[in-house]
């Protein structure tokens, strides 16, 4: 019964955020006119760019989300879900393929802007040795990011692993050619998945490739990845084990796009029972501009959240 109770609750949500984007659509027929190099535009109908506060490659460097109705959390109001038959989903890049400098969502401020990673109180990165001929950096070897509307909630257990999961978003790379932008939502097509363990809790990092990538239509499941791209995913856990230091959930173990649905559907409950007080909150801002949301905010004050930072 409680499960039963939670799926309507997801189908509510995720009823919430189509009316909600489709009143987006309906309302706008252009984009904002600002030519800031500073502002990546989506060519979606939210029409979605991204503002920078703060100086580069500072503590105080953030990313924010925003419509042409104002700022919005890209990690709240972007629906995870693209085609939810086709398993195409949203990924919003943290960090873009060939970069160094190590970038999450921030989940504890409000709007959760995208911010450095800090270790020791200045920002951190990440240096690789070449694992891949092809590649000519020492940074990732691949787009990271998030999935919006997940969590791995550090208090509830995975029944998979057995394991708590490390209190974040769901991960997720994509495998794909073309080098995404900071801020920029992928739609992106699930293969597969890896574990890491995170002090002995269980960090997954979803392995995904762009749609609109010129070999997306022959990977479906995470054993065609080693077809197409030869020595890709050895490559990524040698660099998960180098550049994070944890060891390797599962053995290694690749698993498949079967299992990593299930992951993905727990993660996107967990969140959702955040959102509406059925899980403890850690300390996570649920701010959103997202109608009948109970963390909603009015466009206004989400602006005036982020103009007197």
């Amino acid at each position: 019964m409680y499960l039963l109770l939670v799926l309507a609750s997801c189908i509510c949500t995720l009823n919430a955020f189509k009316s909600h984007h489709d009143n987006y659509e309906l309302q706008t027929n252009e984009t904002d006119s600002d030519d800031d190099d500073d502002e990546y535009i989506d060519v979606d109908a939210l029409n979605i760019t991204n503002v920078e506060k703060g100086t580069k490659n500072t503590a105080d460097y953030k990313l924010y989300t925003k419509t042409q109705h104002g700022f919005i959390s890209a990690y709240h109001d972007i629906p995870i879900n693209r085609d939810y038959q086709e398993k195409i989903f949203n990924m919003i890049v943290e960090i873009p393929k060939g970069t160094n400098a190590k970038m999450a969502i921030s989940l504890g401020e409000a709007l959760n802007p995208i911010k450095h990673v800090l270790k020791n109180g200045n920002p951190e990165y990440v240096h690789v040795p070449n694992l891949l001929p092809n590649i000519n950096h020492t940074g990732y070897i691949w787009n990271y990011g998030a999935f919006p509307n997940t969590w791995e909630s550090s208090n509830e257990t995975d029944s998979y692993s057995g394991l708590e999961g490390d209190g974040h978003l769901l991960d997720v790379i994509d495998i794909g050619d073309r080098v995404a932008k900071r801020g920029e939502i992928l739609h992106v097509k699930v293969l597969g998945a890896i574990g890491l363990l995170d002090n002995g809790r269980i960090d997954y990092k979803i392995i995904a490739v762009n749609v609109n990538d010129p070999k997306a239509a022959k990977l479906n499941d995470i054993g065609d990845v080693e077809k197409h791209y030869p020595g890709y995913m050895k490559a990524t856990l040698e660099w998960f084990k180098h550049s994070t230091k944890k060891p390797l959930a599962f053995n290694g173990e690749l698993k498949d796009r079967e299992y990593t649905s299930y992951i993905m559907t727990m993660s996107m409950m967990k969140w959702m029972l955040l959102s509406v007080g059925k899980l403890d909150n850690p300390g996570i801002s649920l701010l959103n501009t997202i109608s009948g949301n109970e963390g909603k905010i009015s466009f206004d004050r989400a602006n005036k959240t982020v103009n007197k930072l």
